[in-house]
């Protein structure tokens, strides 16, 4: 029996890490399958809630990358992305988030190679974890899947 797929969610910035995930690609780089690719405007942006959406959705592992420090394409929304990101691991961690399944790096546009060994070793570490099944006995209320229309019109 084959172990089950990992699947992590990966929250990158467009000016930088989502430029070096590309690069990777058009350079033919071999990395695990496992990372779905969210895009978004840079680090500072992102909603702690996008973290937990995502556990909530069933993925065993989340990694925000932005851009270096001083490099931003927003002049310091990486700066305030670090330090917004201190304060989400800690409250992820006080959530009950297992922290082992939180990853944070810096990839510029540049470095596919950076960012094809990232995700090799983030998957290894997520692999090493397995399925990350205990989130959902941590939720408050267990999700809800929205009922499916009936008699709907064709």
């Amino acid at each position: 029996m084959s172990e089950p797929e990992i699947k992590i969610a990966c929250f990158v910035c467009n000016w930088c890490t989502y430029a070096g995930a590309d690069l990777a690609g058009t350079s033919r780089m071999q990395y695990a399958p496992n990372i779905r690719i969210i895009k978004i405007p840079c680090t500072a942006r992102l909603d702690p809630i996008f973290l937990l959406k995502a556990f909530e959705q069933g993925v065993d592992a989340v990694w925000v990358s932005g851009c270096h420090p001083g490099d931003c394409h927003y002049i310091s929304g990486n700066l305030y992305g670090r330090r917004r990101w201190q304060f989400f691991r800690e409250a992820l961690s006080i959530a009950g988030v297992d922290v082992r399944r939180v990853f944070f790096t810096w990839i510029s546009a540049a470095e596919g190679g950076k960012f094809r060994d990232k995700v090799n070793e983030i998957v290894e570490k997520v692999q090493a974890l397995g399925p990350y099944t205990e989130f959902h006995s941590i939720l408050p209320i267990a999700p809800q899947k929205a009922p499916a229309a009936e008699g709907r019109a064709q």
